[in-house]
């Protein structure tokens, strides 16, 4: 018995150690803060954790893992303590050279930021993940009309505020 333990346990370190990252990354597309990133992956991977064992492993445990995170995020504006605000201050400037990407990093950044929650959550997953407009719309629950349209909306209000950042559209 013990040694079905062990091997489950160290099924899931594996995963964490392989999969961990993109799931942070992906917080933090969805989030735009890289410590409620850390937050929001960590109790992703606790969610997981706790149904390791009743997943059926044969499913793509991937797209389990993503809609986790991403109801995870979703639902942190339900807490109290998300009424906080975090400053970022940058210790060190930029090197020149970097200061543009930098500066066009910072405002799709913000840009993300602003977006209701949902339609970030949809451009990241279509986008940054390259998932379909079916596969999107079955992991955040939603008609795959509503997911085109979140995108179509996010686009164009993330264009509208890179153009007037002074960013133009990469062709």
């Amino acid at each position: 018995m013990l040694s079905l333990v062990k091997n489950w346990e160290a099924d899931f370190a594996e995963y964490v150690r392989a999969r961990g990252p993109a799931l942070r990354n992906l917080a933090y597309l969805i989030c735009g803060d890289w410590h409620r990133a850390d937050d929001h992956a960590q109790g992703a991977l606790v969610s997981l954790y706790v149904a390791w064992r009743r997943i059926d492993h044969q499913d793509n445990l991937d797209a389990y893992a993503r809609r986790t995170l991403v109801n995870t995020v979703l639902n942190e504006r339900r807490r109290p303590w998300r009424r906080e605000r975090t400053v970022t201050a940058f210790p060190d400037p930029p090197v020149p050279a970097q200061a543009e990407r930098v500066a066009q990093s910072l405002a799709l950044r913000d840009a993300l930021r602003a977006l209701p929650p949902r339609q970030r959550a949809a451009v990241v997953l279509r986008y940054w993940e390259d998932m379909s407009v079916a596969d999107t719309a079955a992991l955040l629950g939603v008609a795959e009309g509503t997911i085109k349209a979140s995108c179509a909306r996010g686009l164009a209000a993330l264009r509208n505020a890179l153009s007037e950042a002074g960013i133009e559209e990469a062709r």
